[in-house]
């Protein structure tokens, strides 16, 4: 029978050149004789049993005994029974809470002890109500607390077998826990050995290996240190395996979806755009009232947006903006409109609301915009939506403005191709006629994507007098909030707008964006 010896590895190797047909092969005569972890002999067997040559032949539970943080102290500071004799001697009577801050010891476990010596006639109570000594010599009771300790301590693992106690094993039930171990002197373990033996192949392996020289000493990489020192010349190596496969490599990365928004920010700011950005909590007022959407609007109604508890209202909103979109909303102000004849509510503009569209922002913008300008932002926004593949309650959009003398609606039909072929990717592209209150005309830009069909990729439009000039623009602006959640769908190649937000590190891992 041929046997290729050159795969075994070095901690197999020394196992086989060890041991022979009649060995009971158990971890604990490889750890005491080849110098090995427990780990590198499971390894080792694993490795041996998986390849025939080596079979189980039995398994057995040992109860062990092993020596604690309490215990080792009390192995060099004394057992409670000793320290407490040991003061009595050199002190005298004393109550037992003097003992206890005397020796640093819990009340509880003096007493405890005091009790024991006293049932053991060592100590007992005087006239006084304090602890005394007897004469009498401690028991063997006592006494073997002492002798488990010192027997630990030069034991292998600090670990007494119950089978090797003999007539100390009452002394160590008495001593050791199974649970709640971190008071105990010891601590219960119950240990599995497994004993093996070498089969026919396994007694083959072991001659092949002799046959072939090898020790399990042979040196696998090169070190800087093997060169340096010359003893590769006088060694020898394990054979290289370059067709076996190896471990999988898992490198840092950035997630996905986060390297797709900053694509997306470098892509603008390359064509001239300026990023900007903004706070989370918004009030109506720059929600809502500034893009001259109506209070009374449908989408003021709690059902699409997010009030904040605490506070509920801002302080104050500033001038002059306030009273410019204030008048613009009741009779239409400079803006030649008749604006929505109603009496605006002070009160309600100030309330506080989660951000619920990226249009606020270019609000804000309008009013310390240079002119002209381009200006975007990618922005997170909070809106109550029933989630599916490609709805979120709290989503991104990208939003922007351009500001110029001449722009004008094929300029924005541009932009809108852009966005929906170059940074979604989409192939089918249409533009649909909407209604927005703050733009006139308005477009809804719509994708088909390969799964999920079509579907709105955002609206868009050129603001309205009745937005820009109270905030201080005569220029035309060009305006879109596009879902960008929804153009990653088409980038990276998914299907569901949740797998962005992914909590699995897999997919981050093997995502290709």
């Amino acid at each position: 029978m041929e046997i290729d010896v050159k795969n075994l590895h070095p901690l197999e190797v020394k196992v086989l050149r060890h041991v022979d047909g009649s060995t009971v092969i158990t971890a604990d005569l490889i750890v005491s004789e080849l110098g090995y972890k427990v780990g590198q002999c499971n390894q080792a067997f694993s490795w041996l049993e998986a390849k025939g040559m080596l079979a189980e032949t039995g398994r057995h539970t040992g109860v062990f005994y092993e020596l604690t943080e309490v215990g080792e102290a009390q192995q060099k500071s004394g057992t409670p029974s000793e320290r407490i004799i040991a003061l009595l001697k050199e002190k005298g009577p004393m109550t037992l809470p003097e003992i206890a801050s005397a020796l640093g010891i819990e009340n509880a476990d003096v007493g405890s002890t005091f009790g024991m010596l006293t049932k053991d006639n060592v100590c007992k109570m005087d006239e006084e109500k304090k602890a005394c000594l007897t004469g009498k010599e401690p028991s063997s009771a006592i006494t073997d607390h002492r002798a488990l300790l010192d027997m630990a301590v030069k034991a292998e693992g600090r670990s007494l077998e119950e089978s090797a106690l003999g007539s100390l094993k009452d002394a160590m039930l008495r001593i050791s826990k199974k649970r709640g171990a971190a008071s105990s002197p010891f601590k219960v373990i119950e240990r599995e050995t497994v004993t093996y033996r070498l089969t026919e192949l396994g007694l083959a392996a072991k001659q092949a290996v002799i046959d072939a020289n090898m020790t399990g000493e042979e040196l696998g990489p090169v070190t800087a240190q093997i060169l340096s020192s010359g003893s590769w010349k006088t060694s020898s190596f394990r054979p290289y395996g370059v067709n076996a496969p190896v471990s999988k490599l898992i490198p840092g990365r950035l997630n996905p979806y986060g390297e797709y928004l900053q694509w997306v920010k470098d892509k603008l700011c390359s064509l001239g755009f300026e990023e900007f950005d903004g706070q989370l909590v918004e009030t109506e007022f720059w929600n809502g009232d500034a893009l001259f959407m109506p209070q009374f609007h449908s989408a003021r109604d709690i059902h699409d947006v997010y009030y904040v508890k605490d506070p509920q209202h801002t302080k104050k909103i500033d001038e002059p903006w306030l009273s410019k979109v204030a008048t613009t909303h009741e009779n239409g102000g400079e803006t030649g409109s008749r604006g929505w004849q109603y009496s605006f509510d002070h009160e309600f503009t100030r309330r506080q609301v989660m951000r619920s569209q990226g249009t606020v922002l270019s609000a804000h913008q309008l009013t310390h915009a240079k002119v002209p300008g381009k200006y975007f932002g990618v922005v997170r926004c909070f809106r109550y939506d029933q989630v599916d593949a490609t709805h979120g309650a709290d989503f991104y959009q990208t939003e922007g403005i351009v500001i110029g003398k001449d722009v004008n609606l094929k300029n924005l039909l541009g932009l809108l191709k852009m966005f929906a072929t170059e940074i979604a990717g989409a192939t089918e592209v249409k533009y649909v006629p909407g209604y927005f209150p703050f733009t006139e005309p308005s477009i809804e830009v719509h994708i088909k994507h390969p799964v999920l069909g079509w579907f709105e990729l955002g609206g868009s439009g050129i603001f309205r007098p009745e937005v820009t000039k109270p905030l201080g623009i005569d220029e035309p602006v060009l305006a879109w909030g596009l879902g960008i959640d929804r153009m990653a769908l088409m980038h990276l190649g998914i299907n569901d707008i949740r797998d962005l937000f992914s909590p699995s590190i897999d997919s981050v891992r093997s995502r290709r964006g």
